[in-house]
């Protein structure tokens, strides 16, 4: 299967991310408001240095003494409440676009099928959520709100030069467009390599999470030294391209500040000659310095927030990338409804791809009874699980259908479908919550009854009963607090409260001891009585008894019928029973199996 994506438009993602900037329209008011302000008193600083030399310190007025200090007090606290709420404001709006990326980043690849997540890292999927984003409310909170504030106190400072010298003030500004060359090009250099510094920090939290996550096989086969090796290697390729970040970064603000020192040497150099020749008074010489030194720190400033938004635009690319993504599971735009149970599933010339390469299933026709139990074996990779996984369209089929009582399931609202199909899976798969609310997932409104009657049919009730907690006991991450055996009778008693008419076991009893599966294996009986039941089986003896087998091989279904007459063929199925049961022991198992079976 292959995820379609759009051809990324970078003009389109821009506009739609000023559109979520947008959206918190009213605190952006305000904290444009505070930056108006803001740059209000930071001019207003400039030009009272005027009035400050020339009325106090050269014409010694003495009102002007008294009242320059509370004007100069005023402004600075006028400025402090609105640099507050600028800042505020516009972190505030940051967290808000933040929450909503990872909302919608979260709803989107949990939407998107399986073959999504085959061909994405867990840890590069968490990096999106966690990394990125941040470096995108980065760039809102500080770079937009510092550029913006940096505009207004730009204008408000320009207009203060002017005022008091024109002919000055356009010396001062011939250094300007010059000075914004390298905040282009050293910001398109800092979002080249940001892009790839976060590209190397999704592999790093890949690495990361499979580590930790495998961490019992690394210590088993003494791997650590291996992997610590793996995980030097990915940490120095971050820190090469962040290092190669910082020089562009700091390339900037020296060549700012030079061609900053050029403009201020050629305003002194003019202007005190204006101040010797008596064409200006040393107040207004002084008041149009302050504002231009003022000027350049804005100025200069925009190289590193020009960086900052740099470094957020490539995480938006990378962002969207994801939100762009369109699956290949769609719903139906003419949604059908499936009639009540029990069903009858039908496969009518099923072929699957996973790509272009090679067909995982080919031709599979196949029709399951109301209520049939069908056994489903074969040799690794010849295409069991990835028929059953297109039951509840995880995929889609690549050609022909798959009908449910007549209707194709692409036909079927995809959450009707799945309500209708519990699964029990080889790896029992469970979250880090008490064992009530993992029992209770796939129903969380059942009461504590029923609850109890799943626990007691999977054979897991008096386990739990005898834990301090009993089902408020959290289990830990993936459950592992609880042995194997546990597990899986849990996640049967997930699927008996679940109460669905198709049931998907695939392979629940491989991992297990003998022990622990006869107990599974009776759970699994109380599981599957009423239901259409897909049971696919590594061991045959969890088999024996089902209404019919089919042997899969190459992804087609090569043999089909009972256990007996699946053997007296003396083909697939007859190899494989004879490699199982070899040595004779294993066969005395699956008679006794199947006796206790019968017995039930």
């Amino acid at each position: 299967m292959v995820i379609k994506k759009h051809i990324p438009d970078l003009k389109e993602r821009h506009i739609r991310l000023i559109g979520y900037v947008w959206e918190n329209w009213v605190p952006l008011a305000v904290a444009a408001f505070c930056m108006v302000v803001v740059a209000a008193t930071t001019s207003a600083t400039a030009f009272l240095v005027k009035p400050v030399l020339d009325e106090i310190f050269m014409a010694k007025n003495e009102q002007m003494l008294m009242l320059m200090p509370i004007l100069v007090l005023v402004l600075y606290v006028l400025r402090a409440l609105a640099m507050y709420g600028e800042q505020y404001f516009m972190h505030y709006v940051g967290e808000r676009i933040i929450r909503k990326f990872r909302d919608q980043l979260y709803a989107k690849i949990s939407e998107l099928s399986l073959s999504f997540y085959f061909r994405h890292k867990t840890g590069v999927l968490m990096s999106r959520i966690t990394n990125d984003v941040n470096i995108i409310k980065n760039m809102v909170s500080k770079a937009v709100a510092g550029g913006l504030g940096d505009v207004f106190t730009i204008l408000g400072l320009i207009f203060v030069i002017f005022y008091r010298d024109w002919k000055l003030a356009i010396i001062a500004m011939i250094v300007l467009p010059v000075a914004f060359y390298p905040i282009y090009e050293f910001g398109r250099r800092v979002r080249r390599f940001s892009t790839k510094s976060q590209e190397s920090m999704a592999e790093l939290n890949a690495f990361l999470h499979e580590t930790f996550w495998g961490n019992k096989i690394v210590k088993a086969f003494g791997m650590e030294d291996s992997e610590k090796e793996r995980f030097y290697a990915k940490n120095e390729k971050v820190f090469r391209f962040e290092v190669k970040t910082i020089k562009a970064k700091a390339l900037a603000s020296p060549v700012m500040e030079l061609l900053g020192g050029i403009g201020v040497a050629l305003i002194i150099w003019y202007g005190g000659s204006a101040v010797i020749r008596g064409d200006a008074t040393p107040g207004n010489f002084f008041s149009f310095m302050t504002a231009v030194m003022l000027l350049y720190g804005p100025v200069k400033k925009m190289s590193k927030l020009n960086n900052i938004i740099q470094q957020g635009l490539a995480a938006v690319d990378r962002v969207f990338d994801i939100l762009e993504t369109e699956t290949d599971v769609r719903e139906p735009a003419n949604p059908a409804a499936l009639s009540p149970p029990p069903h009858r599933i039908t496969f009518k010339n099923v072929t699957f791809f996973y790509d272009a390469t090679e067909p995982v299933l080919e031709c599979v026709n196949l029709e399951v009874s109301p209520g049939e139990r069908l056994g489903i074996v074969g040799t690794s990779g010849g295409g069991k699980t990835s028929l059953v996984n297109l039951i509840p369209r995880f995929y889609d089929v690549t050609g022909g259908s798959i009908c449910i009582d007549g209707i194709d399931i692409r036909d079927v609202p995809i959450k009707a479908l799945r309500e209708r199909i519990a699964i029990v899976t080889q790896e029992p798969i469970l979250f880090n919550d008490t064992i009530r609310n993992n029992i209770a997932y796939g129903n969380p409104e059942a009461d504590d009854h029923a609850v109890f009657s799943a626990a007691e049919a999977a054979y897991i009730h008096e386990f739990i009963c005898q834990l301090p907690k009993g089902y408020h006991t959290t289990i830990g991450e993936l459950g592992n607090r609880l042995s194997g055996g546990q597990k899986q009778r849990m996640c049967i008693a997930r699927a008996l409260l679940k109460n669905t008419p198709i049931l998907i076991l695939d392979e629940a009893t491989s991992a297990l001891d003998t022990e622990s599966e006869d107990l599974v294996q009776k759970a699994l009986l109380n599981l599957m009585q009423g239901r259409t039941s897909f049971v696919i089986a590594h061991r045959l003896t969890t088999i024996l008894d089902a209404d019919r087998l089919i042997v899969l091989s190459g992804g087609r279904i090569v043999e089909e019928g009972d256990h007996d007459f699946l053997l007296s063929l003396k083909g697939e199925y007859y190899r494989l029973y004879q490699r199982q049961f070899e040595n004779g022991h294993d066969a005395e198992g699956a008679g006794s199996a199947g006796s206790m079976e019968n017995s039930q």
